[in-house]
């Protein structure tokens, strides 16, 4: 790795900007799939692992699904 390139990553990850918007395009891809599959999603929630249907996170997705429509 080049000095420039471990400059730009030292800088993302004390940014963490574009960090936080990759993640949270993931979590609403994961939720989008298993909302397509009806799938439930598994989280850690109030000290253990909990199934929560997919439509629970409808709120998260409303800007992608009216995307779609």
């Amino acid at each position: 790795m080049t000095a420039e390139a471990a400059r730009n990553i030292k800088e993302l990850m004390i940014d963490g900007t574009e960090i936080d918007k990759a993640v949270e395009a993931g979590a609403r891809e994961a939720i989008r799939i298993h909302k397509l599959a009806g799938l439930p999603l598994v989280v850690w929630r109030n000290g253990r692992v909990e199934k929560v249907p997919p439509d629970f996170f409808d709120h998260l997705l409303e800007g992608d699904l009216a995307k779609q429509s």
